[in-house]
């Protein structure tokens, strides 16, 4: 059954390690202002003013957005910018999902089909490894107040993950739009964090 249809699978399970990641982090989120940079990036994305050098002007944009949710509510205006992390962080877990099921199927040696069994190994491996991830301390307190390092984290899983798919269609007539898409995200990433970087010496040893 899970054999038939991986894909489907794949991306079933996928979303689910989302939902559950997204209802932790909603469940514990900074209500208000944690005690650093935090309040400085919630006032500067609702009135979007600028921050400290370096900046983060993409993140404060996206806060600027989220914080219309507060419906001119002040108290709600910091809980709507942490939301920001949340969905960020949700989205780090789904990518790294499916990363880790990418990888699982060539550790495989997939020449032949996967048999169920296989499927159900690289379904559980993916799920375990995002779980993981998203109950490990740092990401977890990361992941619900207003800081850089959860939409950078979910930029670093989305450049893999880019990464991984570019891989397979590499030499196919259309595989390079991966390749444009990844240098549109690396661009992206420098109004959030400039951990996006780190991405590219894994690129190359994918490209290797």
């Amino acid at each position: 059954m899970f054999a038939k249809d991986f894909k489907k699978w794949d991306t079933i399970v996928g979303w689910i390690s989302f939902a559950i990641a997204f209802a932790v982090y909603a469940l514990t989120v900074e209500p208000t202002g944690s005690f650093w940079d935090a309040g400085e990036y919630i006032s500067t994305a609702a009135k979007l003013q600028v921050g400290h050098p370096p900046g983060a002007p993409l993140l404060q944009m996206i806060g600027a957005f989220f914080s219309i949710f507060a419906f001119g509510d002040v108290t709600k205006i910091a809980l709507m910018v942490n939301a920001v992390s949340i969905v960020s962080s949700a989205f780090a877990v789904l990518f790294t999902f499916w990363s880790i099921t990418n990888l699982a199927q060539k550790l495989i040696n997939s020449d032949k089909p996967l048999s169920n069994n296989k499927a159900i190994t690289v379904l559980g491996s993916g799920l375990v490894g995002a779980l993981a991830f998203t109950f490990s301390d740092s990401f977890w307190f990361n992941a619900v107040e207003a800081e850089v390092y959860a939409m950078a984290t979910f930029i670093l899983s989305l450049l893999f993950w880019l990464g991984l798919r570019w891989e397979q269609e590499m030499n196919t007539p259309r595989g390079d739009r991966w390749l444009l898409l990844i240098a549109v995200v690396i661009g992206l990433s420098f109004g959030v964090h400039f951990m996006g970087l780190l991405t590219i010496p894994a690129l190359g040893m994918i490209y290797y």
